[in-house]
């Protein structure tokens, strides 16, 4: 299901077009990676301190569904980062919008680590907490889209999913990365130096974020796709200008002559175009999309808060687990789309989808024993299952728009399934085990998004053979 366009020639040499292209993809895994790391090191901090460091109450499970709302606060935040680093990328370029996210994305995420408590500033200390977590979301947001254009939009033909697939891979290195670190400040602190300091570490080294942004604003160009059509367009406004010109509209002409100046598209509007033509796709795409990102977030945050709160399970042993299974993801994703460039990324992506919804239950079986191997077992063949579907999506979201839309199209896609499926999973998950006392209802919620992923799946499939 390859039906974007290829990039229009340049006059590079293939030297050169093989260094921009190796630079490409590695600045784009290279964000993805320390985005990502940044972004999940308060999910797991959400799930281990904040609740008591941040908002204290009654009790824990008060405590800790107020740190998982504040959690899922960055993924209501996320569409936002998408629609305006989309439609400002769609004009200026993928590559000043990634760095911008970057950017936001580190001072967020420092600012986190530096912020006091409620017990040394009072109320103060949450609304900051919620503040600096909605940055997070805006840069989160508006990151997916350029990383995941920047790796896509310089691969070579026949092979855009396993390009795609190095930004993917940002996710697992990120879960590894903070889970790592996690370990490593639980391993040299006490439990109380934990609580007090040692949760911050994890957060500080966001510092190194804003170093990988200097680089790709220094170092890394523009996407070929994006200045063929930058080139396209500057044709179409010319030939529109003369013919205006000739046809007498002087003062129409001048206006589409000072529209298009500096490569700026704001003759047409991304976004306007998406919401008028293109807003059932953006739809089926986040619908096809969001039961995966709520398994993800189920299983690295609200199965950490289950296990070691309602299971007792040692924290130690719990993220060892997560940061194990991670590690296969780092196989896997790009497996299944190298597989998706030889068979078809719909194929791939249907069969994740479908795994997840047959493995819901047995997951949640295993994990309930409470035994480490079953938690393992359990977690690892649904991170399986997610990594089939994951691998091939940034390749496919990507050719269900055309470059001079395709970063808006794309980036909104993706976090609509992120705030129906990621943002609010570990909230609804400690809910539903609050309110019905049965892990079988966490499951029943994954099945559900199934079924409507593999909905959204099968008309994106129809409308490609009828294409």
């Amino acid at each position: 299901m390859d039906t974007a366009p290829p990039a229009l020639p340049t006059t590079s040499t293939p030297a050169q077009d093989a260094k921009n292209r190796r630079k490409g993809a590695t600045a784009a895994a290279l964000a993805s990676a320390v985005e990502w790391y940044d972004y999940f090191v308060f999910g797991i901090a959400a799930a281990l301190v904040l609740g008591d460091l941040y908002f204290p109450a009654g009790s824990s499970s008060a405590g800790v569904l107020a740190s998982f709302a504040t959690f899922a606060v960055g993924f209501l935040a996320r569409p936002f980062g998408g629609v305006i680093a989309g439609h400002l990328g769609d004009k200026r370029g993928r590559k000043p919008m990634l760095v911008l996210a970057l950017t936001l994305m580190g001072m967020a995420t420092t600012g986190i680590g530096l912020l006091p408590t409620y017990e040394t500033i009072g109320i103060a200390a949450p609304v900051l907490l919620v503040t600096l977590r909605v940055m997070q979301g805006i840069a989160v947001g508006a990151q997916w889209g350029g990383a995941m254009l920047l790796a896509t939009e310089y691969a070579p033909e026949g092979k855009r999913g396993i390009y795609g697939s190095f930004v993917q891979l940002g996710v697992p290195i990120g879960v590894v990365t903070a889970n790592s670190v996690f370990l490593l400040a639980g391993a040299f602190t006490s439990e109380s130096a934990f609580a007090a300091w040692g949760w911050r570490l994890p957060f500080l080294v966001g510092l190194l974020v804003l170093v990988l942004a200097w680089y790709i604003h220094k170092h890394v160009e523009e996407t070929p796709e994006f200045r063929a059509a930058e080139r396209a367009l500057a044709e179409k406004e010319k030939e529109e200008k003369g013919q205006a010109t000739e046809q007498g509209a002087d003062k129409e002409a001048g206006k589409e002559a000072g529209k298009g100046k500096g490569g700026d598209h704001t003759r047409n509007s991304p976004l306007r175009t998406i919401l008028r033509g293109h807003l059932s796709t953006v739809f089926l795409a986040g619908g096809s999309f969001a039961v995966n990102t709520a398994t993800f977030y189920i299983l690295i945050t609200g199965v950490l808060d289950y296990t070691t709160r309602e299971l007792d399970m040692n924290r130690g042993a719990v993220l060892t687990v997560s940061l194990c299974v991670s590690l296969t993801q780092l196989v896997l994703i790009p497996a299944s789309a190298a597989l998706s460039d030889r068979i078809g990324r719909i194929r791939i992506y249907g069969l994740g989808a479908a795994g997840i919804a047959l493995w819901a239950v047995p997951m949640f079986l295993l994990i309930d024993t409470g035994s480490l191997l079953w938690l393992a077992v359990g977690t690892f063949v649904a991170s399986c299952f997610l990594s089939i579907m994951y691998g091939p999506q940034a390749a496919l979201f990507a050719e269900l728009f055309t470059p001079e839309m395709r970063y808006t199209g794309a980036s909104l896609g993706y976090q609509i399934a992120a705030v129906l499926g990621g943002g609010l999973a570990p909230f609804v998950m400690v809910l539903l085990l609050e309110t019905t006392g049965t892990s079988m209802s966490v499951a029943a919620y994954i099945i559900g998004l199934a079924v409507i992923a593999l909905g959204s799946i099968k008309v994106l499939a129809d409308r490609a053979r009828s294409r």
